[in-house]
């Protein structure tokens, strides 16, 4: 497994190794409520298919959200009856809470989650987790609307489907096309650092896990699936549309005003280790110069208008420096958002004066070419001030990029070199103290509580450590990605050797 990216950010994806290995690769979660008619023969054939197709280990996870009925009886007697299948029970409802709670505790490398209906054909289950094992995808969705899935259901729910989408498409530039088939897969170091971000415990969950992930740059894998509607579904259709949408405007404020810190999601670019030999290269060069072009024309623009409105009632010299002042707060703004990617309240005091130095500088030059125009001609005309404003504007433009770059908005690996240096197992940096607010916590539970993640900071780099495995839902208080017994357990797991069995006889559809 590498280490040499920095803190903060996400480890390169690595095909994990075909071996043994007792710790299973999959762990595949079935949330329930009041299910006591379709658990058993779900986990039954799911662990069938499982069992005969799916080429690694593997484990199954009965979630019961705050069941009323059988379905905790039914659960505990699965669990006595079948190794892979483990019960666990809370005593709150919600789908989004249940699953945070069980992929918060696992072990698994690979996490996944189908409804207990199993309206998704089981076949797609491997094409679902295959990306995530090999080292390609960050996460994985079934989506019932690509044009070579096949799914049987109501015009109702395909129109409220459809038009689900098509919101989020709209408000949340959102490029996945399936937001709410229950059957996705994510890869467990990313659930670590995506689940403290989350907030939604209910059936908005999927879509906020989604459209945090796509937003930060992961890379989501869509597989088509074939789909029959369950007619006995007892989703409230009404309730669950109208949190969706108070879910989509909450994500869509919080994205809008930068208050969620998605870098650290960010993956290293190349996996190839001839690209972990390439140093001191400048990173996302490309696009923060299309970034900062975009908000250097707008700003020009809003830098014109207002200095033909100054010039109205003021002079050259005090109209220039009013609208430089304006603008410059507002590009100062603009690219720590857009082209540099920071986001939050934190530093903007800081950058916002470090942006006024540079506007200095630009005033310096605007107003020189503005001197010289004064002291070249006595009455120079209006068309013939924009122009040299014009043009020391782009003198000044090129001279702001490289100071917001290099002293503004500095690159944080340049910026701290501790940040950068390896783990190693000998060492431990101070930013990994358990004690640190940086250490994100979780607290895995028994009856009537669910696990509540801490204050999230940056991924500590982990050596690879080989302990016995534990059970996932103890009571033990652990740092994500960390063991009961206090080491670090890698991501990269042994697995079981490919079985040649990829049928699966008994499944009708």
């Amino acid at each position: 497994m590498r280490t040499d990216s920095s803190p903060g950010t996400l480890p390169a994806r690595e095909h994990l190794p075909a071996g043994d290995a007792g710790t299973p690769v999959l762990d595949v979660v079935i949330p329930v409520y009041n299910e006591e008619k379709d658990l058993q023969p779900c986990v039954l054939r799911l662990h069938d298919h499982l069992k005969r197709t799916f080429p690694y280990a593997f484990r199954i996870t009965i979630a019961d959200n705050a069941s009323t009925d059988t379905t905790p009886e039914v659960s505990r007697r699965l669990e006595a009856e079948i190794p892979e299948v483990k019960a666990f029970r809370l005593e709150q409802k919600g789908r989004g809470r249940a699953l945070r709670t069980v992929w918060s505790a696992s072990e698994a490398p690979i996490l996944a989650y189908m409804d207990v209906d199993l309206s998704t054909d089981l076949n797609a289950l491997l094409p679902l987790v295959a990306p995530l094992i090999s080292g390609h995808s960050d996460l994985a969705i079934g989506s019932r609307l690509s044009r070579s899935s096949r799914v049987v259901r109501g015009a109702k729910r395909e129109f409220i489907s459809r038009t689900y989408n098509l919101i989020l498409r709209g408000s949340l530039q959102a490029r996945f096309s399936d937001a709410q088939c229950g059957f996705k897969a994510i890869r467990r170091d990313v659930a670590q650092v995506l689940l403290p971000l989350i907030e939604d415990t209910g059936w908005f969950f999927d879509t906020e896990m989604l459209v945090l992930a796509e937003r930060a740059g992961l890379r989501i894998h869509e597989v088509p699936v074939d789909w029959v509607d369950d007619p006995n579904s007892t989703v409230h259709i009404v309730k669950t549309a109208t949190d969706d949408l108070k879910g989509v405007w909450r994500v869509g404020r919080a994205l809008a005003t930068g208050s969620l810190s998605l870098d650290r999601l960010t993956r290293p670019f190349g996996d190839d280790p001839r690209d972990r030999e390439i140093e001191d290269v400048p990173k996302g060069l490309a696009r923060q110069l299309v970034g900062f072009c975009v908000v250097g024309g707008l700003s020009t623009l809003f830098y014109l208008l207002l200095y033909s409105g100054f010039r109205v009632f003021t002079g050259s010299q005090i109209a220039n420096a009013l609208a430089l002042l304006v603008s410059a707060i507002a590009n100062t703004a603009a690219n720590r958002r857009l082209t540099f990617g920071v986001r939050g309240r934190g530093g903007a005091v800081r950058h916002q004066a470090q942006g006024l130095v540079v506007f200095g500088i630009g005033l310096a030059l605007t107003s020189g070419s503005l001197a010289a125009l004064n002291a070249a001609s006595s009455d120079p005309g209006h068309s013939t001030e924009l122009a040299v404003l014009i043009a020391a504007n782009l003198a000044a433009t090129v001279l702001r990029f490289l100071l917001f770059r290099a002293w503004v908005f500095p690159d944080r690996r340049d910026a701290d070199a501790t940040v950068g240096a390896p783990y190693s197992p000998g060492h431990t940096p101070a930013h990994t103290s358990a004690h640190t607010p940086s250490s994100p916590t979780y607290s895995t539970v028994g009856a009537g509580s669910m696990a509540q993640p801490g204050h999230h900071g940056p991924l500590p780099q982990r050596p690879v450590t080989r302990s016995a495995p534990h059970h996932p839902f103890d009571t033990t208080q652990f740092r994500a990605g960390e063991a009961a017994d206090g080491s670090w357990r890698d991501a990269t797991m042994q697995l079981q050797p490919v079985r040649p069995h990829d049928t699966d006889s008994r499944d009708l559809r």
